[in-house]
């Protein structure tokens, strides 16, 4: 399971320098620009791809901290055991999802 890890920790780490050269992008190309976000079209809609890429990268930093506790859950022998009621999480479940630190019956309880 430390490969699975290890791979979901590699992928989010590339999508985070992704995003980040994609925000840092869309940021710069506004520097010598003086769009009013509120009155011109093209200003809004700079606005709503800033505001989406950074809602992406903050999803991503959230999802690669999710990763790096299972990483500490898996070196403490806790992996794969779920956080809420302590019964095993399925493998499929942790193939799927490696960084899930609850079984499915939990995941549903907590969304109700």
């Amino acid at each position: 399971m430390d490969r699975l890890l290890n791979a979901e920790r590699t992928s989010t780490l590339q999508r985070i320098t992704s995003l980040t050269r994609q925000f840092d992008a869309i940021v710069e190309s506004t520097v010598f620009t003086t769009n009013d976000d509120e009155h011109d079209p093209e200003g809004a809609t700079v606005a709503f791809e800033r505001a989406q890429v950074g809602a992406l990268l903050a999803a991503a930093k959230r999802h690669l901290a999710a990763v790096d506790r299972a990483a500490t859950r898996f070196l403490d022998g806790s992996y794969g055991v779920c956080e809420r009621c302590g019964q095993a999480i399925p493998q499929e479940r942790l193939a799927a999802l490696p960084a899930v630190g609850t079984c499915i019956g939990c995941t549903s309880r907590n969304r109700r």
